[in-house]
């Protein structure tokens, strides 16, 4: 099976947030670090459709699932 492509931006704007690059910047800025025993799907910040998503994603190793990655990964840098 082929992995689509996709990019923050998009994942951005599948989680209903604002998509540019700085508010990419903006909103990982705000919300870090995420405490290294909370998953990202379980932070307080994402509304419920939101964390499912994520969950889903990293669960069923779907399309999003790298770039969820990618996100959590920025979101624990300090």
């Amino acid at each position: 099976m082929e992995r689509a492509t996709h990019t923050l931006n998009e994942l951005f704007r599948q989680l209903g947030l604002p998509d540019g690059s700085a508010d990419i910047d903006r909103f990982i800025a705000a919300h870090r670090p995420l405490p290294p025993q909370t998953a990202l799907a379980d932070a307080a910040f994402w509304q419920p459709a939101q964390a499912r998503f994520l969950r889903e994603e990293i669960a069923e190793d779907a399309d999003w699932a790298e770039l969820v990655d990618m996100l959590d990964a920025r979101m624990r840098v300090h």
